[in-house]
């Protein structure tokens, strides 16, 4: 099970940085078009509408990485002090009520919009010649399929919780610094900082 979760997790994550890239491509393409405007005084009328779509295309496939990584944001200013046996309960009920019916809605709502701008090969209608909207449709069920696949695996360390008392383990990727790990690595103590603190404050007090 456990190799099942971290297989799950690893696909969102290589999907999800994938996807990152894209907003190097959208900086370049920003600076490009802001050049090309102002300086060479040739805008490009489907610059805008590709912005929107690559800008759009990277926040809908980071959701099931971010997903992988439990750093979607929760009010966890009392989440955080409960037991894990009541975490799990708490998100397994959030995640069948509202998460798993909302996901399943956009699957099935952008399945049906992806095919029929495919249908009709549709382009944007925001300029005169703009470019096609069809695979940008396309990441809305891929990603409501993805945020699907690693709800299901959300759901299912919910009910190893509850079992084992314990949350399973997960893939690491970047984190925030950790100060109590950074400690550790540069093997400072609580009690060193305190005296460096004191020291600082006693050399304060003599230049006044």
């Amino acid at each position: 099970m456990q190799q099942f979760f971290l297989f799950v997790d690893k696909v969102s994550t290589k999907l999800g940085q994938l996807f990152s890239w894209l907003i190097m491509a959208l900086t370049l393409l920003i600076t490009w078009e802001v050049f090309s405007r102002y300086v060479l005084d040739h805008p490009h009328p489907w610059a805008f509408d590709v912005m929107i779509m690559m800008y759009g295309s990277m926040f809908m496939m980071a959701g099931a990485y971010t997903l992988s990584k439990n750093g979607h944001v929760r009010g966890d200013v009392l989440y955080g002090f409960f037991p894990p046996r009541l975490q799990a309960g708490l998100d397994l009920a959030l995640y069948l009520l509202f998460f798993m019916p909302g996901v399943i809605a956009l699957a099935w709502a952008g399945y049906g919009y992806a095919s029929e701008s495919w249908a009709i090969k549709e382009i944007s209608n925001i300029t005169s010649d703009g470019p096609p909207i069809y695979p940008f449709k396309t990441i809305i069920p891929i990603a409501g399929a993805m945020l699907l696949i690693q709800g299901v695996v959300e759901i299912l360390r919910c009910i190893v919780c509850l079992q084992t008392g314990a949350w399973p383990l997960r893939a690491e990727d970047v984190e925030e610094v950790d100060v109590e790990k950074l400690k550790d690595m540069v093997h400072v103590k609580d009690e060193d900082i305190a005296k460096l603190d004191a020291l600082v404050v006693g050399q304060g007090g003599d230049h006044k």
